[in-house]
């Protein structure tokens, strides 16, 4: 491996950088506990950190000491944003232990008429403006997680926000799990890695249904051992090494209370079919909220009786509609109220009183008050009175009293119905996986400490693989990173290069940093590109072609900042790469692609967002099949210096004009109209087929195509994943017929196996492989996955070579190469009859 390309992977390696200082102990406030003092000086070293710690930890006062300590070696001043209700905790912490003056602050005017270095804010006054977080030297988001609750466009919009700022910070105690998202967003808002990235490095994509992610098996420990660079997770003291004394959690008891319901009124299915049973997890927000509706008097009577058992006690008493708020009022006695409405410094006054044991009973919402408040000190008793899927809001609102500095034993009471039960199956699986995360993080840190070092080791570890080769008469496979593998081929050996290239940091392949994939954006990949394509030139003869399969990219609004998707011309960028390198391009071919499933796959193209406002929706992208050549040496004729040779018997000139112009006539059958065709069955294929042919042997009709498929859409065929009646093409720059599902992953799926991300289409490689290749030559794929094109090569009697990084694929891709050429060097009865 040269030292460059060991420099340029090197580089890759993705740990958060420190952009803080380091601070003496002495500067650090004596109030703190050693726990709280080693996270402060952890998170001022680092300069952008997170702070994920447990209930009742101290994240309050450390947020204060870490903003007064860099306000004070940055001569500015600090910000805290953190729910209404909350700032009055952190206004006593500084009062009461640092002894540190701190000012509430609505609007610029009063942070620039005040005098306290840590002024204090909530999160609605920042989201509507009235506080420019630029001015701050460093800011610090409690309860971070909160923002989900204002939506993603204004979680969106927010962190951006605090990008001029030096040094962030969040905290909170519940980073959820369950949205690995909000992970990421973290990271994007701290600026240790770009969003997009993220997502792309760690988690697969799944190709049928936008945003749904799954983090990669092979990337997990990857994964939470990048998290530890920038966040800090602890439980309790001990996870960082001091004495838990004091820090005990008294017993949690969890009590399920299930409420009968009447199936009678269960409903009916779409198709008519009457229900057996209710099920509030199976038909969405309505069928969820109507449960509750119809639910709501004998859950809240049941909360009466809970506490009638007990009627001394405090309770906190969670709901989530106002009709449950009201019915609480009418059934339950002495019950003070909490409202997501009127006067927000009365709220927080009414919460305080309930802290400090004023007030006995409670009833907000997990919206309104999950975040923050401290209940601990004089209640124990908490009743849901309904559940839902929020887990983070549900275990935020348990720990409201659960949290150490509690006497007593803390009960939860939850109440559901009997239609609600796989609701609450997913709820304890989520705190299950909550549970699994946290000591997952807590190992690393026990493991590696609070310091990067010795991390960057670990992940380096990933650069480099074992290079295997297997080799036939017919083909050879390796498995190695294709710039070390091409600089070992020798000169002009390759008839034709076949290959669909990573497309930049879209997906990746492997836990090596060698992968095209594992890359920050475009700029990143085509620099590693620039260490491949010369070779790829150098090994191709002269003359003939490299064909390269792209797609542009569709970027996302919420990442970019536009608020809208657009398109990367990632196509573009290829042209100008290879032709950098000396490749010539001589034309590029269409592939049409079903706007339908990229739709689903996307959500950029809604037809809700589309009657919404026309303006926003683009189209669907195709599929180019780039062609280069390399100049023959003899450019007088520009023939190849091997050239790619048909006999006019085998391809006439009949075939020719059709293959050049694809205007096909009609056979003379009777076209079919727009009802005869609506009563075509869809499945199988037959209904596209047919419309093709249709649509190539007429004149095209735009309206009489519309009236046909709103026929369909009224008879309820008009299918919903994929499109059953796309245009044809009569361009033979545009391939329109190219079956999506014909790939290796077929045969992936149906041995259980892992399936490729984005394999290529055999059509796709049987058409370019005839077209630019002769038989006997050399096929190769510098990116061969499961070995397509080497395998479609076989198949038509060329030499297939391709290199592959992932292993698993590799291993696959022999499976299927060696199954090929067995198959091919089975003799058949026209030998035998030939012998004869």
């Amino acid at each position: 491996m040269s030292d460059a390309y060991l420099d340029f992977l090197k580089s890759k390696i993705e740990i958060a950088q420190e952009s803080g200082f380091e601070v003496p102990d002495s500067a650090i406030s004596l109030v703190l506990k050693p726990h709280q003092h080693a996270a402060v000086k952890w998170a001022i070293r680092g300069g952008c950190r997170a702070l994920f710690e447990s209930f009742g930890l101290g994240k309050s006062i450390q947020q204060l000491e870490i903003c007064r300590i860099i306000a004070q070696h940055e001569g500015g001043r600090a910000l805290i944003v953190c729910p209404l209700d909350v700032r009055l905790e952190f206004a006593n912490d500084a009062h009461n232990l640092l002894n540190l003056p701190t000012r509430y602050v609505r609007n610029m005017a009063e942070i620039k008429a005040s005098t306290e270095q840590v002024l204090i804010t909530n999160y609605e006054r920042v989201r509507d403006g009235d506080i420019d977080p630029s001015y701050f030297a460093v800011t610090s988001l409690d309860e971070a997680s909160i923002l989900r609750s204002f939506g993603s466009k204004t979680y969106q919009e927010f962190l951006p926000k605090f990008a001029q700022v030096p040094y962030r910070f969040v905290a909170t105690a519940t980073p959820s799990p369950n949205r690995y998202k909000e992970l990421i967003h973290y990271a994007g808002y701290l600026g240790v890695m770009d969003t997009g990235q993220a997502l792309t490095r760690f988690f697969q994509r799944d190709s049928s249904k936008a945003n749904n992610l799954t983090l990669y098996p092979h990337k997990e420990d990857e994964f939470w051992l990048w998290v530890s660079t920038w966040a800090l997770f602890i439980t309790k003291p001990s996870d960082l090494g001091f004495d838990d004394a004091g820090y005990d959690l008294p017993p949690m008891d969890i009590r399920y209370h299930e409420i009968k319901v009447d199936h009678a009124g269960a409903g009916a299915e779409r198709d008519g079919q009457m229900k057996l049973y209710r099920d509030a997890s199976s038909g969405g927000l309505p069928a969820a909220a109507k449960e509750k509706r119809d639910s709501m008097v004998q859950r809240i009577a049941k909360a009466a009786e809970i506490i009638n058992e007990a009627p001394d006690d405090h309770y906190l008493i969670w709901h989530d509609q106002d009709s449950e708020r009201d019915e609480i009022k009418h059934t339950i006695e002495d019950v003070a109220i909490i409202t997501g409405t009127g006067d927000l410094e009365e709220r927080a006054e009414r919460l305080h009183d309930f802290a400090n044991g004023i007030i006995p009973r409670m009833a907000t919402k997990k919206s309104i008050s999950a975040a923050g408040g401290n209940f601990q000190r004089h209640c124990h008793r908490a009743i849901f009175v309904g559940i839902d899927h929020k887990f983070h809001d549900f275990i935020q609102a348990i720990y409201r009293i659960y949290r150490f500095m509690q006497p007593n034993q803390v009960r939860i009471d939850v109440i559901y119905t009997e239609s609600e039960r796989a609701i609450l199956e997913d709820l304890k699986r989520k705190w299950t996986q909550h549970d699994r995360m946290v000591e997952k993080m807590i190992a690393i840190i026990k493991k590696y400490g609070l310091s990067a070092a010795g991390k960057e080791g670990v992940l380096q570890r990933h650069i480099g693989v074992k290079r295997v080769e297997i080799k036939t008469d017919l083909f050879t496979a390796v498995n190695n990173d294709c710039v070390e593998e091409t600089t070992r081929m020798p000169d002009n050996s390759v008839g034709l290069i076949c290959t669909s290239i990573p497309f930049a940091n879209h997906y990746e392949y492997t836990p090596s940093y060698n992968d095209f994939g594992h890359t920050s954006g475009n700029p990143h990949f085509w620099a590693q590109m620039d260490f491949l394509t010369p070779q790829l030139l150098r090994i191709l003869q002269p003359g003939r072609i490299a064909a390269i399969h792209v797609k542009d990219r569709i970027l996302f609004g919420n990442t970019t900042g536009d608020g809208m998707p657009t398109c990367d011309s990632f196509h573009e960028e290829t042209s100008l790469h290879f032709q950098r390198h000396g490749f010539k391009k001589i034309g590029m071919i269409t592939v049409d692609t079903d706007v339908v499933r990229e739709n689903n796959q996307t959500y950029r193209l809604g037809w809700t967002e589309q009657c919404k406002d026309g303006s926003k929706m683009g189209v669907g992208c195709p599929e180019y099949i780039l062609l280069f050549r390399k100049l023959p040496s003899d450019k007088s004729t520009a023939y190849a210096d091997v050239p790619v040779v048909k006999s006019k018997e085998e391809y006439p000139c009949s075939r020719w004009q059709l293959d050049a112009h694809a205007h096909w006539r009609s056979s003379g059958d009777r076209l079919l109209t727009p009802d005869e065709i609506a009563a075509l069955p869809i499945d199988g294929g037959a209904f596209q087929a047919a419309y093709r042919k249709y649509s190539r042997d007429s004149i095209y009709n735009y309206h009489e195509h519309l009236a046909m498929v709103q026929r369909l859409e009224e008879s309820g065929k008009l299918p919903k994943i994929f499109m059953v009646a796309a245009p044809a093409s009569i361009n033979s720059d545009i391939w329109d017929d190219i079956n999506r599902m014909r790939t290796l992953n077929t045969a992936q799926s149906m041995k259980g196996r892992q399936l490729h991300v984005c394999p290529l289409q055999l059509d796709i490689v049987e058409r370019i492989i005839t077209r630019y290749s002769n038989k006997g030559d050399v096929v190769m794929d510098p990116f061969g996955g499961i070995m397509t094109v080497p395998y479609m090569a076989l198949k038509l009697g060329r030499r297939g070579y391709g290199i592959e990084l992932n292993h698993d694929y590799f291993r696959d891709g022999v499976g299927y190469l060696k199954a090929a050429e067995e198959e091919m060097a089975m003799p058949t009865l026209f030998d035998f009859m030939e012998a004869a």
